[in-house]
C-alpha cells in the first residue's frame, strides 16, 4: 500500500498525524493501566496520568488545527506515512508483563520526539513551531515524568506488592511448568528405560529406548500444555511458551539417566543411571518445596515414593 513521504506533508498533514499520535498514544496508555490494574494497581495509576498527559497534548493540537485550518482535520494516519515503526499489539497480550510494558512505551516516546524534532524544521508559522517545540520537549521529559510518578506511586510496600506480583507470575508461567515437565520425564520414562537394561543388559538397547521414551514424552507434554488452555483467563502465559517449557524439561527429565547408558559397561552404566535418579528425584523435592511451598519432609516423602513405585515397576517387569 502506498504511503506519504514525511517530506512531503503539509503543515495541516502534519498536525493531523500528531493529533492521531498523541490519540493513539493516549489510548494505549489506557490500555496499560487497564492490563496492569489487577496485578500492580501503583503502575496502573502512573500509566492513567500519563494517559491524561497524552489527552492534554492532543486538545493543544487540536485547537492550533482549528485556528489555523478550520475544523475539518484530514485523515492521515501514522501508518500513512513512511518511517513510522509498525507497532507490535503486545497491549493485546494477557497477562501483560511490566517490563515489555515499559520497553514498548519508551520505542513510543523516542518515536514521537523524532517525529515533532522533523516537523519543526518543516513548519514556518510560529505559533505551531512553539506548540511543536513543546511537545518535544514534553516528550523529551516524558522518562523523567515517569520517574516522578514511580517514585509518587511505587512506595516501599507498593514495590512489595509488585515483586510479589512478579514472583507469582513467573511461579505460574515458568515454574510450574517446568516442574511438571521434569518430574513427569524423570518419573514417566524410569519403567521403560530400567526394564529394557534390566531384560537386556545391553547399554545401546537402553539407551535407544530412553532416548525414544525421552523425546517422545516431551513432544507429547507440549502439546498436552500448551493445547491445555490459551491463558488468557488462568494467567499461565502463552501457549507456545508454556508448552515449550514442559516438553523440553520433559525431555531432560527422561534424558538425564538415559545418557548413563552410554557407558559399555552395563554395571557401571546401571550404577551411575540409579545416582542419577537419585539426584533428579532430590531436585524436584527442593524445587517442589522451594517454589509450591510444600513442606520439604512431605515433598520428598511424596516424589520418592512415586519414583520408587515406577522404578520398582521397570526392574520387575524387566526381570519377568
Amino acid at each position: 500500500m502506498a504511503k506519504k513521504n514525511f517530506r512531503d506533508l503539509t503543515e495541516r498533514e502534519i498536525l493531523a498525524v500528531a493529533i492521531q499520535l498523541e490519540e493513539e498514544d493516549g489510548r494505549i496508555f489506557g490500555e496499560f493501566a487497564e492490563a496492569l490494574r489487577s496485578t500492580y494497581p501503583a503502575t496502573a495509576k502512573l500509566f492513567e496520568e500519563m494517559q491524561a498527559e497524552e489527552s492534554r497534548h492532543r486538545q493543544s493540537l487540536i485547537e492550533m488545527h482549528q485556528k489555523r485550518f478550520g475544523e475539518h482535520i484530514p485523515l492521515i494516519r501514522r501508518q500513512d506515512v513512511k518511517g513510522f515503526l509498525d507497532r507490535r499489539p503486545v497491549w493485546l497480550v494477557r497477562p501483560l508483563g511490566i517490563k515489555a510494558i515499559r520497553r514498548q512505551v519508551e520505542l513510543m516516546e523516542s518515536e514521537t520526539l523524532r517525529f515533532y524534532e522533523r516537523s519543526m524544521e518543516k513548519v514556518s508559522d510560529a505559533s505551531t513551531r512553539k506548540l511543536l517545540g513543546d511537545l518535544a520537549e514534553a516528550e523529551r521529559q516524558h522518562f523523567d515524568f515517569a520517574e516522578t510518578l514511580e517514585a509518587k506511586h511505587l512506595d516501599a510496600p507498593a514495590r512489595g506488592e509488585e515483586d510479589k506480583a512478579r514472583r507469582r507470575l513467573v511461579l505460574l508461567q515458568y515454574v510450574q511448568p517446568g516442574l511438571a515437565g521434569l518430574m513427569d520425564g524423570s518419573v514417566s520414562t524410569l519403567a521403560p528405560i530400567f526394564a529394557a537394561a534390566v531384560a537386556t543388559h545391553k547399554t545401546h538397547d537402553a539407551f535407544l529406548v530412553g532416548l525414544a521414551a525421552s523425546i517422545g514424552a516431551g513432544i507429547s507434554m507440549a502439546f498436552a500444555e500448551a493445547l491445555s488452555d490459551d491463558g488468557s483467563l488462568t494467567g499461565r502465559g502463552r501457549p507456545f511458551v508454556r508448552g515449550s517449557i514442559t516438553g523440553l524439561m520433559t525431555a531432560a527429565g527422561g534424558l538425564g539417566h538415559t545418557l548413563p547408558f552410554l557407558i559399555p559397561s552395563f554395571h557401571a552404566a546401571f550404577t551411575v543411571a540409579v545416582i542419577v535418579v537419585a539426584a533428579e528425584l532430590a531436585i524436584i523435592s527442593y524445587v517442589r518445596h522451594r517454589y509450591m511451598d510444600t513442606p520439604l519432609f512431605s515433598s520428598t516423602l511424596q516424589v520418592i515414593v512415586g519414583g520408587g513405585l515406577v522404578f520398582a515397576v521397570g526392574i520387575l517387569i524387566g526381570s519377568s
